[in-house]
């Protein structure tokens, strides 16, 4: 906690150095700033260790919540946390489009440049100018990957509110957002936090393709979550698979934002480095399945959507198309099932035709199921059969 009395001359300093900060950050473009102390986060402390003991976790969080509790762990010393925002597009680019090509969707967080690197460059710029003017400053940069939780930080900032779907909501710019901090040892007076606007509103709970917005306290089952599922490695359920093959999404989902009412009168387009590219956001299902690995790099590389591989995208695209229903897809779903070396992407493609229901889909699948050697592709292939 930091104390001033009034007419203490250190108390005019940090001021001053604050309202610096707040200057520069927006001659570098970022959208938004707040001020918290570096004090623990004790209020969430009950809410984390809920959501580890129900398993609502989605497993890329820090798995030490004591250092996700407590910044000082990360940085002796820390006496305030400067949370920032960067808004992002949310309207999807006027185009004509190929109507014949199914497509599938990036969602808007992966638009652009990936923005870990978009939002570091700012707060590296950002922390230099702060030594400048206190070379003795101890600081450290947090984006996304850090252990402390950016929305508890930037709602503690004053930057927004928390939503019911778990977004952190901004009066400016909705909850179209990305968020980082910069810890520092610097006694910053810190910002008030902003009041709850949410009220009796719950769209996002009733639009959540998976029932994943538990409405007790603001709470998410990041495990159920689509947008965690489109990552997912491991095995999918079968309603899971439509999921994501009926709302189209190979990374990602926007689903509970696109329908909050914070969002709706929302654009922010003005970020070059996020400018969207609708044939890379809304990429050909056929051309995503049968891109190489370096073709996928050059293509793709530069998005936050590419970081978990093309192979969990190519399993997405072969799920959408089975939903799309277009006859002229399955050629290549029977190539994928017949010469594919990925038994996942195999399994995938015979769900896929199993959707067909038609007698070319069943022929191929019946042709496979005495060729196919892994027992998982194997299953795959009796349960397309049987709904084909």
């Amino acid at each position: 906690l930091i104390l001033y009395f009034k007419g203490d001359d250190r108390l005019d300093k940090w001021q001053d150095i604050k309202n610096q900060i707040i200057s520069y950050s927006k001659d570098i473009g970022i959208d938004k700033i707040g001020f918290t102390t570096g004090e623990p986060f004790w209020n969430i402390e009950k809410i984390l260790r809920e959501h580890q003991s129900k398993g609502y976790n989605s497993g890329f969080e820090e798995k030490n919540l004591n250092l996700r509790l407590d910044p000082a762990l990360s940085l002796p010393g820390v006496q305030s946390i400067i949370s920032v925002a960067l808004a992002y597009p949310s309207r999807l680019p006027d185009c004509t489009l190929d109507s014949k090509k199914a497509r599938g969707l990036f969602c808007r967080a992966s638009w652009g440049q990936d923005y870990h690197l978009v939002l570091r460059e700012k707060l590296v710029k950002l922390e230099q100018f702060i030594k400048s003017k206190e070379p003795g400053a101890g600081t450290l940069i947090m984006v996304d990957t850090g252990p402390l939780s950016d929305r508890a930080v930037a709602y503690r900032a004053g930057l927004g509110w928390l939503g019911k779907n778990g977004s952190l909501i901004t009066e400016e710019y909705g909850s179209f957002v990305f968020l980082g901090e910069l810890i520092t040892t610097l006694p910053l007076e810190p910002d008030r936090p902003v009041s709850n606007q949410c009220g009796q509103c719950n769209r996002c709970l009733k639009a959540c393709p998976m029932d994943a917005i538990i409405d007790d306290n603001w709470t998410i089952n990041c495990q159920k979550c689509l947008g965690f599922q489109t990552l997912n490695k491991g095995c999918l359920s079968d309603e899971v698979k439509e999921k994501i093959a009926g709302q189209k999404y190979i990374y990602g989902c926007d689903v509970c934002q696109l329908v909050c009412p914070f969002n709706q009168d929302k654009r922010n387009d003005w970020h070059s480095q996020f400018k969207p590219d609708y044939e890379l956001i809304n990429p050909v299902l056929e051309e995503i399945i049968n891109i190489s690995n370096r073709d996928f790099q050059k293509k793709f590389g530069f998005m936050s959507g590419s970081w978990r591989g093309k192979k969990i995208l190519q399993r997405n695209a072969i799920l959408i198309l089975g939903k799309e229903g277009n006859s002229q897809d399955i050629p290549l779903l029977k190539n994928v099932l017949a010469n594919d070396s990925r038994p996942e992407i195999r399994a995938a493609a015979a769900w896929s035709l199993g959707q067909f229901k038609q007698k070319e889909a069943r022929d191929i699948l019946k042709t496979q199921l005495n060729i196919e050697k892994e027992d998982n592709v194997l299953e795959e292939i009796r349960k397309a059969i049987d709904v084909c």
